[in-house]
């Protein structure tokens, strides 16, 4: 699906050619009457889901709820305990990239991560982020962003310690925190025609050769694979581990 990237400044575009890899032939300089579309402006790049709702998907690191976290990521006691006790410089390979919210955290505790990202919307908005940010977080240089459908991706890398995945599941009262990013991702899978894949990425993935797969669940939610090694249980959120 191809998506116009709209400018409003000439100086722009060398930017988006050189540093985010955007074909030149997308680059238009007369503003969309429609969405959906890119917009790129002083502080980043925008998506634009919605003109007449001034519906538009801007990604900062450093900002915001991401950038409070990224900023006690030591006190991150669930995530560091579903890593496990020997969790230095591990590789790990994030299935359900999203925004990166957790991600993060593992790069900030100085893990690497390999993050796929199916959409290509999100692939962009996350490029544009960390290009923003890797001056700042310098812990970005050990992110491998890529494009495509995680089972394919995992089977062309090696010596993985551990799957991470945080699928989408249903919206509720207590989830409302996250249900607004969780709503912009769903909206931008229908633009781009993209199947949720929901729970089966976790059992496509359990298919695969691995060493530890780390499932996000909210609290209450059935345990979808009862052969699992044990939980991380937090107040709203709880993590399965698979070995």
């Amino acid at each position: 699906m191809s998506l116009p990237f709209y400018i409003d400044k000439e100086i722009y575009k060398d930017h988006l050619v050189n540093d985010l890899n955007v074909p030149a032939s997308s680059i238009v300089n007369i503003y969309p009457k429609k969405a959906p579309f890119f917009l790129y402006k002083e502080n980043g790049l925008h998506f634009a889901l919605n003109i007449s709702d001034n519906k538009f998907i801007h990604i900062d690191f450093l900002k915001g709820q991401m950038g409070w976290r990224l900023k006690r990521s030591e006190h991150e006691t669930l995530i560091k305990k579903a890593l496990g006790k020997k969790s230095s410089n591990l590789k790990i390979f994030d299935g359900t990239a999203g925004f990166l919210s957790d991600t993060l955290i593992f790069l900030a505790l100085g893990h690497k991560v390999i993050a796929c990202e199916q959409s290509y919307v999100m692939f962009m908005l996350l490029n544009d982020a960390i290009y923003r940010a890797k001056e700042e977080l310098n812990f970005l240089e050990n992110l491998n962003l890529v494009h495509g459908n995680a089972v394919d991706l995992y089977n062309n890398t090696e010596n993985i310690d551990l799957i991470y995945l945080d699928p989408m599941y249903p919206i509720n009262k207590k989830n409302s925190l996250r249900s607004g990013n969780m709503n912009d991702i769903k909206n931008i899978l229908k633009i781009e025609m993209i199947k949720d894949l929901e729970d089966q990425i976790f059992f496509d993935l359990k298919k695969q050769q691995y060493k530890k797969i780390v499932l996000k669940r909210p609290i209450k939610s059935k345990i979808i694979d009862n052969n699992l090694n044990y939980q991380v249980k937090g107040k709203s959120t709880r993590f399965d581990v698979y070995i």
